[in-house]
């Protein structure tokens, strides 16, 4: 049963915003898009399947690094234009640069610091 995708407001590309939530810490850990296909399957597999904007095909969250997102809860935002994916995130790693998230620069007085370090090097990741 899909009915509940029909409720979605997509974007003109057909996509929706994603944001992955560490579901025990509240940690905001990445944002990535989903198209329908995506979002069934994220639905369906109780994993994290993104659509990849770059590649412009589906994107299981650590098919190559390993890192990926068991999914604990699925929420839609009160205009139903962006989804909140509460996840477990294995492999410790989220971000591409090997960090634990993504949102890793704060600005502090009009410049951008770095303030998480690299806990594996992406080189080791990524073949």
């Amino acid at each position: 049963m899909t009915d509940w995708l029909e409720h979605i407001k997509w974007d003109s590309d057909g996509l929706v915003p994603a944001i992955a939530q560490d579901f025990e810490s509240g940690e905001v850990l990445m944002l990535a898009w989903m198209n329908h296909e995506a979002l069934q399957l994220t639905c369906e597999q109780q994993r994290a399947v993104y659509w990849s904007r770059s590649r412009q095909k589906l994107w299981f969250k650590g098919e190559e690094s390993g890192n990926s997102q068991r999914i604990v809860e699925i929420r839609v935002d009160c205009d139903a234009d962006v989804i909140l994916l509460r996840v477990e995130q294995y492999g410790g790693i989220t971000c591409h640069t090997g960090r634990r998230r993504c949102f890793f620069r704060v600005l502090k007085q009009g410049e951008w610091h770095t303030d998480e370090e690299i806990i594996k090097n992406p080189d080791e990741i990524y073949r």
